[in-house]
């Protein structure tokens, strides 16, 4: 749909890529805090105009998908990236624990019914991913899914990661862009994200026990992680891993690439007809002369 942008931290879908290898912290460190926050305002304002083409053209939507390991900045980043884009074309959703309506139907139901409109932007705040992550760390969640007992073999992660493929080739050949972060943050920041939760007592509210339950299981999810983001990075749906260490540089470079992607649409804006264009003259005459 759109053409390729290029990214230092896209995901390439074949060759060799290694998460072991993708840096969670930018060497060049030139940039200070005032300088990234400058960058990231430029960039915002970018998004916040093109949004409003891509409102306007109405045959478009942009999917932006947000994965990463507990305390990795996803509400932040967000709320950072999307601040002043006009909420009439804006949407974000978020995916907790399915509800027992939504373990009746399939994996990729309930995200579904979230996707945006033409003309929209919308963001999932972790996704149906999931389902090939914290189940695939925790093969015991597919109990309750009430599968049928011939799918449930090792085979299954691979026949899940194929179905969101085609699923996002085929959102792709019907108007959705949709690309996907992963916010790459190191096992030693989250700990001292952790700790900072902690000790800080306007933070507390977000710690919970089930972090460090989650977070002895870093290595599973490493290993997830790679092979999801390995065979499902394509050139409808690419994955960007993304430093996350630090938050400033990461949301400035999430801010570009989300920027670069809408730039790549084939936007246009709506076109008068003649006869109506024709018309404007006398509306503007009816307009000064206050007899409307």
């Amino acid at each position: 749909m759109s053409g390729r942008v290029n990214s230092p931290w896209r995901v390439p879908g074949r060759g060799k890529w290694s998460l072991a290898d993708t840096p969670t912290r930018l060497a060049d460190e030139s940039l200070d805090r005032k300088a990234l926050k400058k960058k990231l305002k430029g960039e915002v304002k970018k998004i916040c105009a093109l949004q409003e083409q891509l409102y306007a053209h109405d045959h478009f939507s942009l999917l932006c998908v947000f994965q990463a390991m507990d305390a990795a900045g996803k509400d932040s980043t967000i709320r950072a990236v999307f601040t002043g884009v006009n909420p009439a074309g804006f949407q974000v959703s978020s995916f907790k624990k399915p509800s027992a309506n939504e373990l009746d139907q399939d994996f990729l139901w309930r995200s579904a019914r979230a996707l945006p409109q033409r003309g929209r932007i919308g963001v999932f705040n972790r996704s149906y991913y999931e389902e090939c992550l914290v189940v695939r760390v925790h093969p015991q969640i597919l109990q309750a899914q009430r599968l049928p007992p011939d799918s449930l073999d090792d085979g299954i992660w691979g026949r899940r990661l194929r179905s969101i493929a085609n699923h996002e080739r085929h959102l792709g050949e019907n108007g959705t862009q949709v690309i996907k972060f992963f916010l790459n943050v190191s096992r030693e920041e989250q700990a001292a994200r952790f700790l900072s939760r902690l000790e800080e007592p306007e933070k507390n509210w977000k710690f919970s026990e089930n972090d460090l339950k989650e977070r002895a299981h870093w290595d599973a999810y490493m290993a997830a992680y790679e092979d999801t983001l390995r065979k499902t990075s394509t050139r409808a749906a690419p994955w960007y891993a993304i430093p996350a260490d630090d938050k400033p540089r990461m949301r400035y470079e999430v801010a570009k690439v989300i920027r670069k992607h809408l730039e790549a649409l084939p936007l246009a804006w709506p076109e008068v007809s003649p006869d109506t264009r024709s018309s404007f003259r006398d509306y503007a005459e009816q307009l000064r002369s206050g007899s409307v």
